[in-house]
């Protein structure tokens, strides 16, 4: 299996009061929301602006710390972490999943910045930051679609893994499950990999939202790739010096095709799903508060 990399970068402004919580077992939970916009060229050559909301959250002692700052809506922060999967039995019966930034870092910035305001209330930076980089293997073979328009769309998932040393100096291993959209020249030139293949992911993390048959909003975080390179097998399991990119031309997305927004994808992967992304007015956040019963097994 590939050796992992699971890294986001944020640059955006508190949407909000950011706010220090405890578990039932006393455990700190710093959360914020930090919100901004992507300048995307579509294929029609106007520029898009795309907002995001992301939920992101500092556990332990270093959440303690960072509330000690006293950081205030509409602040400008830079965000440094990676994506955190996790899986929790539902009090109605059945699992229940859920991808989130675990933040390894949060830093002022040292301006104001220029911020636009919600309906919901909040503010976003009229610009940002939205990067994610990963490296994982695929775990199911995919499938090229197309849209009605008849742009080409390819869902990857993503298996990372991450290790550690726990308190007691052993050894700990945790697998995170990402999907990731691919759209148009990307999702053609990629619908070759197979269950299994070792592949770097760069891209703009998303959030979608629907209703399910039950009438239950569901959300989900994913990645918009708009660089996927596949990565020769063997050679980025078990070394320090990386990994390898396999002697095909890379897999790029530039912005004479850019990435649709992620309510499109939504739309095109799953076409029950009748909501859309509608973080414009906050209501991202919603459902996004439903955390699993522990939050201390993570590593610090």
């Amino acid at each position: 299996m590939a050796r992992g990399m699971n890294h986001v970068f944020l640059i955006g402004a508190l949407a909000r009061d950011p706010e220090l919580r405890y578990t039932p077992s006393g455990t700190a939970v710093f959360e914020a929301t930090v919100a901004g916009e992507d300048h995307l060229i579509g294929t029609d050559g106007r520029e898009r602006k795309l907002p995001w909301y992301h939920r992101v959250s500092i556990l332990g002692k270093p959440a303690e710390w960072q509330a000690e700052r006293n950081l205030k809506g509409g602040d400008a922060v830079m965000v440094e972490g990676s994506l955190e999967y996790s899986q929790w039995e539902a009090p109605e019966g059945g699992k229940r999943s859920m991808v989130r930034v675990k933040a390894l870092r949060m830093e002022q910035l040292g301006y104001e910045p220029e911020l636009v305001s919600d309906a919901g209330g909040g503010v976003r930076m009229g610009s940002g930051m939205n990067e994610v980089i990963l490296i994982g293997n695929v775990v199911r073979d995919p499938e090229l679609r197309y849209t009605p328009a008849g742009d080409a769309v390819l869902g990857l998932g993503l298996a990372v893994n991450e290790t550690w040393n726990d308190r007691q100096g052993q050894r700990q291993e945790k697998t995170h499950w990402i999907d990731a959209t691919l759209w148009r020249e990307l999702a053609e030139s990629m619908q070759s990999v197979r269950k299994g293949d070792p592949i770097m992911v760069v891209g703009r993390l998303v959030n979608e939202s629907w209703t399910d048959k039950d009438g239950n909003k569901r959300n989900s975080t994913k990645v918009e790739a708009t660089r996927v390179e596949s990565l020769a097998r063997g050679a980025a399991a078990g070394t320090t010096a990386g990994y390898a990119a396999s002697p095909a031309a890379p897999r790029t997305q530039t912005a004479s095709s850019p990435a649709r927004p992620a309510a499109t994808a939504a739309r095109a992967s799953a076409p029950a799903r009748s909501a859309g992304n509608r973080s414009g007015n906050l209501d991202i956040d919603q459902g996004l508060d439903d955390f699993p019963p522990e939050e201390e097994d993570l590593p610090f």
